[in-house]
């Protein structure tokens, strides 16, 4: 029987990183993405006629076309192959009405059609708000290389005149992941957004504070005597501990880190920030990782999904739900706090690098809490 491939996701396409020469990989059903020595991504059908393997279809570039869109494609024409009939001009035909991605507002409808099919209708809704209301009718009609910081500040600007800062820095963060889902795609070269400090638009409602050392050490311990898995526990463990961002610790693959150099590079095409980032492992996060190494399930992501296949990371929202079951008697607390406590107490711009004696120094100021509150 042969073996059934498993299915892509977006985050593992971005992961994915040209070699010497070209190499595919399988998504299943007929549908192969083709990763190029350039870089270059291209969607293909693969079939066999009157028994017969035939040459491969393209059906276009990963750059244009969501993964949603690509399975469509694919799928039609499988039931094409079905009825006896070469898919290939109607393959040629589809590519003939492909739109280029120049302008904002064809980058912005890539976005929504590949990464929100999986989001929240709460997410969706928000995100989708903020493109339509004030980001498009400003800048949508320009191209995506000519739109600058000032062009995002203006947009931002203009919200907060209408009385509404909290929507004005949210509009501000969606173009920043529009940008950043952009460069990923290689439709954009920098993020224009990520040049505006958040804190110079508005402040998030409860999201200026920071935590105490009591707090960290109350929270550490709950996580340390709640039931939720081993390997979440390490995972929130390490959010505190590397000062990263959720999603660029739960979609991390193993292949970022260098344990022997004590060093995790988070690509820019991951980052939060879209440059590459290089972070310092403190020994204590060191000593996490060497653990979830050994655990032996881990094949290509630090957090491996226990549901289907583990070459897949845990979701988004998973982290989230963790923190909810610990039942914290912490006001306002969200994941972010750690890295903003962080700054604060190594008296760090965001966005400056942390050196290894930084994040060295932080762990143990964790450590030193943690123990504290078990000593009390």
């Amino acid at each position: 029987m042969p073996k059934l491939a498993t299915p892509l996701s977006e985050s593992h396409i971005r992961s994915l990183q040209p070699r010497a020469t070209r190499y595919s990989v399988a998504d299943g059903k007929g549908l192969i993405l083709e990763i190029m020595p350039t870089g270059k991504k291209v969607w293909r059908f693969r079939y066999t006629l009157d028994g017969r393997r035939q040459p491969m279809v393209t059906i276009g570039d990963y750059q244009l076309m969501s993964l949603r869109v690509a399975r469509a494609r694919a799928q039609k024409y499988a039931e094409i192959v079905a009825k006896g009939l070469s898919p290939v001009s109607m393959a040629r035909q589809d590519r003939g009405v492909e739109k280029r991605v120049d302008v904002l507002r064809d980058g912005a409808a890539l976005y929504l059609a590949s990464e929100m099919a999986r989001k929240s209708d709460e997410y969706r809704r928000t995100t989708q708000r903020a493109l339509e209301k004030d980001i498009l009718p400003a800048i949508g009609h320009k191209p995506i290389a000519q739109i600058t910081a000032d062009d995002i500040q203006c947009i931002c600007d203009a919200i907060k005149r209408r009385g509404a800062p909290q929507m004005a820095l949210h509009t501000r963060n969606v173009a920043k992941r529009l940008f950043g889902f952009l460069i990923a795609r290689r439709l954009a070269s920098v993020n224009p957004a990520a040049a505006i400090p958040a804190r110079t638009i508005a402040t998030q409602d409860g999201r200026s504070r920071l935590l105490s050392a009591s707090e960290i050490g109350t929270l550490l311990h709950a996580i340390r005597t709640s039931n939720i898995r081993r390997p979440l526990q390490l995972a929130l463990r390490l959010l505190v501990l590397t000062v990263a961002s959720k999603s660029e610790l739960i979609e991390a693959p193993w292949r970022e880190f260098d344990l022997d150099a004590g060093m995790w590079t988070i690509p820019a095409v991951r980052s939060t920030n879209g440059r590459e980032r290089r972070v310092p492992l403190s020994a204590q996060a060191l000593a996490i990782l060497a653990e979830l190494r050994g655990r032996g399930r881990a094949e290509i992501y630090l957090f491996p999904s226990v549901r289907g296949s583990a070459n897949r990371p845990i979701a988004k929202g998973t982290l989230n739900q963790a923190v909810k079951t610990l039942g914290l008697a912490i006001e306002h607390f969200v994941l972010h706090d750690f890295r903003r406590t962080a700054l604060a107490h190594l008296g760090a711009e965001d966005g400056r690098a942390l050196s290894a004696r930084d994040m060295q120094t932080w762990a143990d100021f964790v450590e030193e809490s943690d123990h504290q509150r078990v000593t009390d």
